[in-house]
């Protein structure tokens, strides 16, 4: 058995739906009935509008035979002063040419005559009006069609429709818009009952609901106005409200269809943007903030609750930043923790074993020992106590400068006095001299002098320690810019790029950490750099093929 497994819509679906069952289907519904009251007004306008046709052309008919029936008194009464026949023909044939609608003029002395007359202008589809005269015998003027229905229909000229005036429903005198084979069909259609019709009011019929016929019949003159509506006519009148109709619908529909979209596009493009910025927190980017399109399409709730996500990533973003810096912090003080035990271990033990070792030795009872002997252990354990002292006061002057409170007392001080000193108090040399660039008129310097001896002293211990077996160590003093420049260099191996901008870290050495060649804390150049700070000044490394380490010390000269 298949189940049905519902499947939520987007909001671009649901919305497509609802337009449909809540725009499309009502308005087509609507047009539909539109266009059903509209073409049951359409019937009725043709029905009205073929009854004021014929209604109008009987007006005109009516115009016509009473104009008609004067111009015949008129000749009638015109005959009576003439005295001869000859004066008589002479008289109706220039008025037969003056009279528009004359074709001919008989008088003729009988009855039976005249109705020869009568019964072949039926036959020929002309009518015949006549007159009595005085002395009994009859005025006939038989008239001429073409000439008639130009006078009938003159106001009709762009009427599509067909008009046709009979003489006894058998007998077309006059016609609009002829056409045989529409003739013979609509007279095929006339009502058996047709002379039954009430007279002088239009009678609708005909079979078709959008082509009406109207039937107007008169008795006195007796004819009869058909007035037809074509095919053509009905369709056009049907189908040009129909489309008008249609195309209202469907302009109603883009109409709405347009606003919608405008809507939806803003309403979309907005929440998908709430979309990627949720899926962007999910996956840890917490400084993805959500900028919407704003427009006055853009409703307050997306509005809102954008400025409260953007608010909550902003407070997630900040405790996630200060998180990372705590772990950071963490993780520094770590490795501080990792390096100094590695340190002390390291550095300490060594010292520490000499002392010990020395000591032991002197206070053995079993073993005379003589006074050089003595004066060497005691010289070894001063060197080993003064390089204990020497790594403590290091670790006890990191805290001072990592918290900014490392204090320095600065007076002027004599360079070449600092120097000299440096050099005495230089552990050890390891066969290598220092030479000294200076001159005698060097200034005096705004500094720190036992702070400024520890920084010189450093710089000599890492020197010798990293410099090529029997090479000089040397030391360059110079004014640049109004400063005090002091460089210390020595020949070793270049330190790398990457390698000589950590060499200011904390327990950073040149060496292989596992394998350590040379002793040393891996604090010297971090304390180098607090001290030389402290005292206003700074340091920068420096290492070329010609010298390996260069480390370059600028301060301020005392104002003479």
């Amino acid at each position: 058995m298949i189940k049905f497994k519902f499947q939520r819509l987007k909001i671009i679906e649901q919305i497509a739906i609802v337009f449909f069952f809540a725009v499309v289907i009502p308005m087509s519904i609507s047009g539909f009935v539109i266009n059903n009251i509209n073409q049951q007004s359409v019937r009725h306008q043709l029905r009205e509008s073929a009854s004021l046709v014929a209604t109008m052309v009987s007006d005109e008919m009516d115009f016509l035979i009473r104009s008609n029936n004067r111009t015949l008194n008129q000749i009638a009464d015109a005959l009576e002063f003439l005295p001869t026949d000859v004066q008589k023909r002479k008289f109706m044939r220039e008025f037969t040419k003056k009279y528009p609608h004359c074709e001919k003029i008989d008088i003729v002395k009988t009855q039976k005559e005249l109705e020869k007359i009568i019964e072949n202008s039926k036959i020929n589809d002309k009518p015949v009006m006549h007159a009595k005269l005085k002395d009994g015998s009859f005025l006939a003027v038989t008239y001429d069609t073409k000439d008639m229905d130009i006078d009938l229909f003159k106001s009709l000229v762009n009427n599509k429709r067909q008009i046709y005036i009979m003489l006894d429903n058998k007998h077309l005198v006059a016609s609009h818009n002829y056409t045989e084979e529409v003739f013979k069909e609509t007279m095929s259609m006339l009502p058996k009952d047709i002379d039954n019709v009430e007279e002088n009011e239009p009678f609708i019929f005909g079979e078709e609901k959008n082509q009406p016929i109207a039937y107007l019949k008169y008795k006195d003159p007796k004819y009869s106005i058909i007035v037809t509506t074509t095919e053509t006519m009905a369709k056009n009148s049907i189908i040009e409200n129909r489309v008008k109709i249609i195309l209202s619908v469907l302009v109603a529909i883009l109409s709405t269809m347009l606003v919608i979209s405008f809507y939806i596009f803003y309403l979309y493009i907005n929440i998908r943007q709430l979309f990627k910025a949720i899926m962007a927190l999910s996956k840890g980017n917490y400084e993805h903030q959500i900028r919407l399109y704003k427009t006055s399409f853009t409703p307050h709730e997306i509005v809102f609750l954008t400025n409260e996500f953007n608010e909550m990533a902003s407070e997630i973003h900040k405790s996630y930043t200060e998180l990372a810096v705590k772990n950071k912090e963490l993780k520094e003080l770590n490795d501080f923790r990792s390096n100094l035990i590695d340190t002390v271990s390291h550095e300490l033990r060594t010292p520490l074993t000499s002392i010990q070792g020395y000591t032991s030795r002197l206070m053995r009872q079993d073993i005379v020992i003589d006074d050089e002997t003595k004066q060497k252990s005691l010289r070894i354990i001063k060197e080993q106590s003064e390089r204990l002292k020497r790594l403590i006061d290091d670790l006890l002057t990191i805290p001072d400068i990592e918290g900014m409170r490392l204090r320095t007392v600065n007076t002027e001080v004599n360079l070449a006095q600092v120097l000299e000193q440096s050099e005495l108090l230089l552990r050890k040399h390891d066969g290598h001299e220092i030479f000294v660039n200076h001159s005698d008129d060097f200034p005096d310097l705004i500094a720190d002098k036992g702070r400024l001896e520890q920084v010189i002293v450093n710089l000599y211990e890492n020197a010798v320690k990293y410099a090529y077996p029997e090479t000089p160590i040397i030391v360059d003093t110079m004014i640049e810019n109004d400063k005090a420049v002091i460089t210390v260099k020595n020949k070793c191996d270049k330190i790398p790029k990457s390698k000589l901008d950590t060499l200011f870290d904390k327990f950073v050495r040149l060496d292989d950490d596992m394998t350590r060649t040379t002793r040393g804390s891996g604090l010297g150049l971090f304390i180098v750099k607090g001290l030389v700070e402290a005292m206003n000044g700074k340091i920068e490394l420096d290492s070329t093929e010609e010298f390996g380490f260069i480390a370059k010390i600028t301060l301020n000269i005392a104002k003479s």
